[in-house]
């Protein structure tokens, strides 16, 4: 049955789980093996595990929280930052992710997401996409790299579409404004997105109640939704994500 799903996010800055406001006011919260642990026993679908300041500080993902993470969970990791190279990929699917999330690198070199789709697959390739608000441009959501730091000019949906063409199996796009507030996830930004591509859209960025993962689901068209605030700081568990979805009748893996 194809269901929605529910994705906890851990992102880690020097190998701890932070959350942050809008990218940035980070707080610690924790190991990211153990919170991982604890999403995968309560029954989180998936995760995604993103070194978020792999880029920025030009490394590569941290190997060795990654394996960590893996070895406490029982559902697909999903593993983003720092992502250059095949070679990169390729270290990471050994130690057990499921899957790889590229950003930057993919904005960079556009060709470096067909080269990685033909080495492993396109359900290995998940690509982010960062937005920030930019009236300048015909969608009005402009791809940002880096971290966030950097914006470049492209139009996020316009970018959407050229990753479907070149073997993307699924886009990550995560708003800079709501990100953080828990205000709600972006549902203008989302659906332009969905609408525009045959691909999985994860909702990402601002979720704060449960009533917002149903109005991204159903108002924008994500196929899931990235939760981090609304579940390290304890507001909701998994289960009770899951059964709000499935009070209103919106498929869910209980």
């Amino acid at each position: 049955m194809d269901y929605r799903r529910i994705i906890p996010c851990l992102d880690v800055k020097n190998g701890r789980l932070v959350k942050g406001v809008n990218f940035v006011q980070l707080k610690d919260v924790g190991d990211p093996a153990e919170n991982a642990a604890a999403y995968s026993r309560a029954g989180a679908d998936e995760l995604v595990f993103l070194d978020i300041s792999a880029t920025v500080e030009k490394r590569k993902t941290l190997l060795d929280a990654v394996k960590r993470t893996v070895e406490r969970i029982t559902v697909p990791l999903t593993v983003g930052g720092g992502i250059s190279d095949c070679k990169a990929i390729r270290e990471l699917l050994n130690i057990g992710a499921a899957g790889v999330s590229i950003n930057t690198a993919a904005v960079k070199n556009p060709d470096f997401v067909k080269e990685a789709a033909n080495e492993f697959g396109s359900d290995k390739i998940t690509i982010a996409i960062d937005t920030n608000s930019n009236s300048q441009l015909p969608s009005g959501f402009e791809v940002m790299v880096a971290g966030g730091t950097t914006a470049t000019g492209i139009d996020a949906v316009d970018w959407a579409k050229k990753v479907e063409e070149l073997g993307a199996s699924q886009i990550l796009p995560t708003s800079m404004d709501t990100d953080g507030t828990q205000a709600g996830y972006d549902i203008r930004m989302t659906k332009a997105i969905a609408e525009a591509v045959n691909l999985p859209v994860i909702a990402s960025g601002g979720a704060g109640k449960l009533e917002h993962l149903y109005q991204v689901i159903v108002e924008a068209g994500a196929d899931a939704v990235l939760v981090a605030s609304i579940a390290h700081f304890g507001k909701y568990t998994i289960r009770q994500m899951k059964e709000y979805l499935a009070d209103r009748q919106i498929p869910v893996n209980l």
